[in-house]
């Protein structure tokens, strides 16, 4: 008798391995148990019970993930989603180097190509030791109908577009109250970086009277700066002291009750550089300009709504403001010529109704806070005639006198036009411009019709010194009529209040 110990592992039979067609027999047996119980679930549940089963499913299991999403999305119901907006321009700053696929495009009127991701991609960012990673997430759905860039119409949309941003739960706090201020903070950088500077006007189509936007745009290339502009480097400095200010001082602003506004006068003689002030502005603050002509407008009403509709972080102006109020004049007069309304020329003539006490609400009154950051600009070649209303502190903080050339200038004009800021002929040129009362865009004139710098500046001289002689006749005239003064004094008035004068 033999004793035979017990194995201490199973017999290979005991172990052996279901088959491979086993194995297939019992997939394909368990799929046709899940497509027969999906089967039985369409055809006798009702929609909205398989979608509570869908949504209690996927929270069960959701809740044992440490991971939580939030979704942002294009359009929240028809209004668009400004985060959404932030989303893509913040991501674009954090576009890693070795990305393989990413889209670009060129939008009208712009300048900067624009990247983004491609559909699905995702791309993983880093915000004070937590990771959160951004996926763009693109669908074709129903068509539904949303509001076109104008407000006034809608177009079919049928692509719904969003991003998830995923991280760790613990984390949602920090990602809600911070991380998504970040971002915002961020996408105004690059917006402000990637931004092509934009000259506004009416639109025909606000004068037609067919519903549309009122204003139109064209890319702003005006190569006017302070480094350029005939001015004298002390009246430079403190408009630009000023501009500075002005964009530092939101919350201050705010504190004291006030519109962050301000308001700039530019008065003084035809081509002395108002309007290349201006565009020295936009370009040094990165400010779009409005230019809003009065003349054009029919009601104060719609004064409002061409205010409303302009961004912040821009420079609104109306050029000539002494004619357009002289413009006015003239129709109310005419309204008080023609009382009866049955003549038509009495219709014409109260087609315009922009009143002054329209205008001032428009600069200081409470339709002024309808925007932040925003420069006013009036440009007059007659101060004298326009309404101290207008001129008081609150609505022209700062008083511009744009004088006529002076020596500091015509060497700047020198430098820009000839290349060089000395010359041997230079005190000529200096002592002739103190006489002759020219403007920079007179001298500018003078130097841009000889291709040879020597040929341009005998040129100026020849026209100062005969410009020199006009005005010593004129004058010899005025004394022997008894008039005295000059167009300049005239316009460098006596200032009430606290206005700032500044005379360049």
């Amino acid at each position: 008798m033999f004793w035979r110990p017990k194995t201490m592992f199973p017999s290979s039979s005991a172990t052996q391995m279901p088959s491979a067609k086993t194995m297939i027999s019992a997939a394909a047996s368990a799929a046709a148990t899940i497509v027969l119980f999906r089967s039985i679930v369409k055809e006798y549940l009702p929609y909205e019970f398989q979608r509570y089963i869908l949504y209690k499913l996927k929270t069960l299991i959701n809740s044992f993930s440490l991971e939580f999403t939030l979704v942002i999305e294009e359009y929240d119901n028809l209004n668009q989603n400004n985060l959404f907006k932030a989303a893509e321009l913040y991501l674009e700053s954090i576009i890693p180097p070795d990305a393989k696929k990413l889209k670009i495009s060129l939008i009208k009127k712009e300048s900067n190509f624009s990247l983004s991701l491609d559909r699905n991609q995702e791309i993983v960012d880093t915000f004070n030791g937590v990771t959160l990673k951004w996926k763009y997430i693109s669908k074709h759905g129903p068509i539904k109908y949303i509001p076109s860039p104008d407000n006034f119409n809608s177009m079919p949309k049928s692509e719904d577009k969003f991003f998830e941003l995923s991280f760790h739960k613990k984390h949602k706090d920090v990602v809600i109250d911070v991380y998504l201020k970040h971002v915002i903070e961020k996408s105004k950088e690059t917006k402000e970086e990637k931004k092509s500077l934009k000259l506004f006007t009416l639109t025909p189509d606000r004068m037609s009277g067919r519903r549309g936007d009122v204003w139109q745009s064209v890319n702003l290339h005006h190569p006017a700066t302070f480094d350029t502009l005939a001015m004298d480097m002390e009246g430079k400095r403190v408009i630009m002291e000023d501009l500075e200010r002005f964009v530092k001082r939101r919350e201050f602003y705010r504190r004291v009750g006030k519109a962050w506004k301000r308001g700039y006068l530019l008065f003084g003689p035809p081509g002395t550089g108002k309007s290349s002030l201006i565009a020295a502005i936009a370009n040094y603050l990165k400010f779009d300009i409005y230019d809003l002509e009065l003349t054009d407008l029919k009601t104060n009403s719609e004064l409002r709504n061409l205010l409303i509709s302009t961004e912040n972080k821009s420079v609104l102006v109306v050029e000539d403001i002494d004619c357009s109020i002289e413009l006015q004049d003239r129709l109310a007069q005419a309204r008080a010529m023609m009382p009866s309304r049955h003549n038509p020329a009495y219709n014409q003539v109260n087609q315009y109704q922009v009143t002054l006490s329209g205008l001032l609400n428009f600069v200081d009154g409470l339709w002024s806070s309808c925007g932040d950051e925003r420069i006013i600009i009036f440009t007059t070649n007659h101060k004298e005639r326009l309404d101290p209303a207008l001129l008081r502190p609150g609505r022209m903080d700062m008083h511009i006198l744009m004088s006529y050339c002076t020596p500091c200038g015509f060497k700047l004009l020198a430098s820009n036009y000839l290349g060089f800021t000395e010359h041997p002929l230079f005190p000529c040129v200096e002592a002739l411009i103190e006489k002759a009362r020219v403007t920079p865009a007179e001298v500018g004139e003078q130097l841009l019709r000889y291709e040879e710098p020597e040929s341009a500046i005998t040129g100026l001289i020849e026209f100062l010194e005969d410009k020199s002689e006009r005005l010593k006749r004129e004058d010899g005239n005025k004394d022997s009529n008894g008039e005295s003064g000059t167009a300049e004094g005239k316009l460098a008035q006596e200032l009430d209040g606290n206005n700032v004068m500044v005379k360049l």
